[in-house]
């Protein structure tokens, strides 16, 4: 069976981003919250966010609230920031296989890709 994994790492400060809060949603049901946490110290979350019968094709959405997590590292933020919310939204068109979705963010800018 498939899973999804993600993690995040900030960019400007050249580690991990440990704290940072998430949800995952279907992007056809946006208000449905499928799973939600917060990074771990490796900016990791631990474990897979789907997986099993849960992991099914289609278009997801992950969100990572970047704004609060640049705040309590005192970055210096405009106001409002310029990245509050990040949301990726992708598709997973392999039930059987590892979709590994990474954020590497700034307070200006970010950046992902498919990863394994």
């Amino acid at each position: 069976m498939g899973k999804l994994t993600t993690h995040v790492l900030d960019t400007a400060r050249g580690q991990p981003a440990a704290g940072v809060a998430w949800s995952l949603n279907r992007s056809d049901a946006p208000e449905t919250v499928l799973n939600s946490g917060i990074t771990n110290s490796d900016g990791r979350v631990d474990g897979p966010i789907l997986e099993g019968s849960a992991f099914t094709c289609g278009t997801y959405e992950l969100r990572f609230s970047i704004g609060d997590y640049f705040r309590q590292q005192d970055a210096l933020l405009e106001s409002p920031a310029f990245l509050d919310v990040v949301v990726i939204r992708f598709g997973i068109s392999a039930s059987d296989e590892h979709y590994h979705v990474p954020l590497l963010v700034s307070p200006f800018g970010y950046s992902t890709y498919r990863g394994s």
